[in-house]
């Protein structure tokens, strides 16, 4: 352990380290600055100078949303890695879960998280059939870049080629 004087405290650099590492999980994960240092018992204002000192870019934030996906975990995995801020891709067999093991209440509520996490990005890649392209863009109100997958509905998972959506993001973030 990395402990280091201060005057008359003792610092853990391991218990900075640590804070700051379940701070950005938290936060990674959707919770809001407020709700996270909430959380870990620090300054919601901490948070925000924390980001600020690690931010390493600025500009439009995007979201990746769709389904059915084969390739769900590539897909998610290669738009994390190019800095995509926010990504919801669904198999075939996870939609319907999500739909079942709901209760009315709670599928609302969820759906409505969605709906404000994603209305928060400036940009929108929707992957799905020309049927759910055409309600999300209405339910957002926002123009979305479309990848279709089929005309609705869709009933089996599709394999999406992870250049054509790099391709995309690539083209939003130069934009």
């Amino acid at each position: 352990m990395s402990l280091i004087r201060i005057g008359n405290k003792i610092i853990s650099k391991q218990k900075i380290n640590q804070t700051i590492n379940r701070l950005l999980h938290l936060r990674e994960c959707g919770l809001s600055q407020t709700e996270a240092a909430s959380r870990l018992g620090i300054d919601r204002t901490f948070v925000s100078r924390l980001e600020n000192l690690g931010e390493i870019r600025k500009g439009k934030s995007i979201a990746v949303i769709g389904f059915p996906i084969s390739n769900k975990e590539e897909l998610e995995s290669i738009l994390l890695k190019e800095g995509v801020d926010l990504v919801y891709l669904f198999t075939e067999q996870e939609r319907w879960d999500f739909v079942k093991n709901s209760t009315g209440l709670d599928l609302f509520n969820t759906v409505m998280d969605i709906i404000a996490k994603v209305q928060s990005c400036e940009q929108v890649v929707v992957i799905g059939s020309n049927k759910r392209i055409k309600l999300v863009e209405a339910v957002l109100d926002k123009e979305v870049i479309p990848l279709v997958l089929g005309k609705s509905p869709i009933k089996e998972n599709r394999y999406i080629e992870p250049n054509s959506v790099l391709e995309i993001v690539r083209a939003v973030k130069r934009g």
